[in-house]
């Protein structure tokens, strides 16, 4: 599979698997499925694969780890994100956590964009994953904390980067705005913007993708599905989008993008899948795994051949706004 390199750290496939699922995302998974999900994605040609501590709270790095334990270190690429510090709590133990993964509520998260907040983190991500480096970190949703993001967590990560702990330091979010400062104010390499350059909308399309092709930050695409939205051939009345139910005029939206699909012999999430990768800052589409099946699926569609047609004819029915 193709790699397009970060302009410091490690090269990553064009295709990415995300690991939230893994940690039993709104539903449980088995340790078997896990690792043969991975395997599937190895086959297939992946070799970057991306998790977090807040994805059942450490599960899915446990995961993760387990399932790449004894394939050659050089030859695959890990990221992992600070912020979420976890902190033991037995005494919520019996709980079920509240924020949409199926595992028992210790430990809990506790936002922590500090250095010593950073480094506490990365030192449970490695010792979850079994690894003795990460080839990249992410500050992971500051939404609410940009001061001290930017300035003591980011600092963290730069420190961390030239000492060669880690190949490359980003940030990842769900929107493009405050991903865009990242990218203007501090020295990253690589950002993950989750849902805002899909087939659906591309506001990361503005601002985010050109300054971060100017300076050479590499884009990772994330959440090219939209949550479910365009995961399907046809767009069901239940469809979610941003992790709840699509509202009808996105139904409609999409409904209307897999019309033009179709007439050109293409699927809608084929065209998901291929979508962003059309824009040149774009290095990578990562989409998560829970099965074999799914791994499969996301490589089908990566692989598919999408006429030159197809853009065309949505850009001039107004359905994209973007490159």
């Amino acid at each position: 599979m193709r790699s397009s390199p970060l302009r410091r750290g490690p090269a990553l496939t064009e295709l990415g698997m995300g690991a939230a699922q893994l940690g039993n995302l709104y539903r449980e998974t088995t340790d078997e499925a896990s690792v043969a999900a991975v395997d599937a994605a190895w086959r297939a040609g992946i070799r970057y694969f991306d998790t977090a501590p807040h994805y059942g709270v450490g599960l899915s790095e446990r995961r993760l780890g387990a399932a790449l334990a004894g394939r050659p270190r050089a030859e695959f690429v890990v990221s992992t994100k600070v912020g979420r510090l976890l902190v033991p709590s037995p005494g919520t133990a019996h709980l079920r956590d509240d924020q949409g993964f199926a595992v028992a509520a210790d430990p809990v998260r506790r936002w922590d964009f500090s250095r010593d907040g950073v480094l506490r983190s990365l030192a449970g991500s490695l010792d979850r994953l079994g690894l003795d480096r990460v080839d990249i970190v992410y500050l992971h949703d500051p939404d609410e904390h940009w001061e001290q993001a930017a300035g003591a967590g980011m600092r963290t990560l730069i420190e961390l980067r030239d000492q060669g702990v880690v190949g490359a330091v980003g940030a990842g979010m769900n929107q493009a705005a405050m991903l865009t400062e990242f990218v203007r104010r501090c020295d990253v390499d690589v950002v993950m913007v989750a849902g805002r350059y899909t087939l659906l909308e591309q506001p990361a399309a503005r601002e985010l993708l050109p300054l971060a092709r100017e300076r050479g930050v590499g884009v990772v695409a994330a959440g090219v599905y939209n949550s479910g939205l365009l995961s399907a051939r046809e767009v069901p009345d239940g469809a979610h989008y941003d992790y709840g139910p699509a509202p009808a005029p996105l139904i409609e939206k999409a409904r209307a993008i897999a019309r033009v699909c179709e007439r050109h012999g293409v699927t809608l999430p084929d065209a998901a899948v291929r979508f962003p990768l059309r824009h040149p800052a774009v290095v990578c589409v990562l989409f998560g795994a829970r099965t074999p099946q799914q791994v499969d699926g996301g490589a089908e569609r990566h692989a598919a051949a999408i006429p030159d047609g197809l853009w065309a004819e949505l850009a001039e029915a107004g359905l994209l706004s973007g490159r």
